[in-house]
């Protein structure tokens, strides 16, 4: 991971639900089956040969309906995961619960490394921030596979906006306390929280209005209903682009290829914010080691051809595979970013 993608633990209200008591060991293979592991890869169309792992087809989980960025994520994935197994991959839409149905089916399967699930934040790291009744818990109940990709947010004002760039959004928030609004895809979403760390970052008070999904809150944006949006790049850039709202900065590290005019909140002075969604592969608890270092292992390789990165970059997404360890990693600091946020803009479900 790069420094960007680690962020600072930090305590916060369900924290001690999101994560497990105590990390989990690195995932490690004995040196004489990582090495055979990777000479399978470097000289091998598939990874596996016949009467090994995996032995019958591979679900990929996914809890949204057909259409959504992790749908198509998964989709884009599932034939060259296909090729490089030897085995069928296929998606297996699972919507409901906000994520939490998907999270049980798959903490439920049987742990034999075939069956996955490609979650985003809220599933894997937010609603347990939020939930006080899961049955499973994503990073105790579930074993980490690979990162998949990661999506930056774009902040979009309505065209009547009084403010042409970032500073001054955040000063006339500043002389305006409350009174700009922002919409979001529903509480406890990316585009909920990064809009509240922003207001924390940048010392002013922001109003969260709360939609069904970002599709209704982008329409009373371009009307001006809401004054703006901590939308995910893919859903509002073909809007930036017709001039049906302004784009004031992105929220990546560094620039968003799709929009390289556009300077992100760092450039514009708000320094060390960064915003990002993204989407993991998770196992049942119980995968053997091995099993998961196979899969990820073919997440990488699909993830390093060309015209995948092509066709993710289309969706505002960059890959960002890793290993087993490195994703655990990675989704505990996740974990506790967010709790950070939600304990100081004292979001709960039943307040919004």
């Amino acid at each position: 991971m790069t420094s960007s993608q680690r962020f600072p633990p930090m305590d916060g209200q369900g924290l001690e639900r999101a994560l497990p008591p105590s990390p989990e060991p690195p995932v490690t293979l004995p040196r004489r089956r990582a090495l055979a592991l990777l000479a399978g890869t470097l000289c091998c169309p598939s990874l596996v040969h016949a009467n090994t792992f995996p032995s019958r087809p591979v679900r990929i989980i996914v809890p949204f309906v057909p259409g959504g960025s992790s749908d198509v994520i998964a989709r884009l994935l599932a034939p060259r995961l296909t090729t490089l197994l030897g085995q069928q991959v296929i998606v297996d839409n699972r919507p409901g619960a906000a994520g939490n149905l998907a999270v049980e089916l798959t903490a439920r399967a049987n742990p034999d490394g075939h069956t996955m699930l490609l979650g985003a934040p809220g599933a894997l790291t937010v609603n347990p921030l939020l939930y006080k009744d899961l049955k499973f818990i994503p990073l105790r109940d579930l074993a980490a596979v690979s990162m998949v990709g990661q999506l930056e947010h774009a902040i979009v004002v309505s065209r009547n906006f009084p403010a042409t760039d970032l500073n001054g959004f955040i000063q006339h928030a500043r002389a305006n306390p409350g009174r700009v609004t922002y919409g979001s895809s529903g509480v406890g979403t990316t585009t909920h929280l990064a809009g509240a760390m922003f207001a924390q970052q940048a010392g002013i008070k922001l109003q969260h209005i709360s939609y069904r999904g970002a599709g209704q809150a982008m329409v009373d944006l371009m009307s001006g209903t809401i004054n703006a949006m901590f939308d995910l790049l893919p859903s509002s850039i073909s809007h930036v682009r017709s001039g049906s709202v302004r784009v004031l900065a992105t929220t990546g590290p560094t620039r968003a290829a799709q929009l390289p005019d556009v300077p992100t909140a760092i450039e514009s002075g708000l320094k060390g914010f960064v915003a990002t969604s993204w989407h993991a592969l998770m196992a049942p608890k119980e995968t053997p080691p091995n099993l998961l270092a196979v899969l990820s292992t073919a997440v990488g390789r699909a993830l390093a051809e060309p015209e995948l990165v092509e066709r993710m970059a289309s969706l505002g997404a960059v890959p960002i595979p890793t290993n087993p360890a490195a994703t655990t990693a990675f989704l505990r600091a996740d974990a506790a970013r967010w709790a950070g946020v939600i304990k100081a803009a004292q979001i709960t479900l039943e307040n919004q």
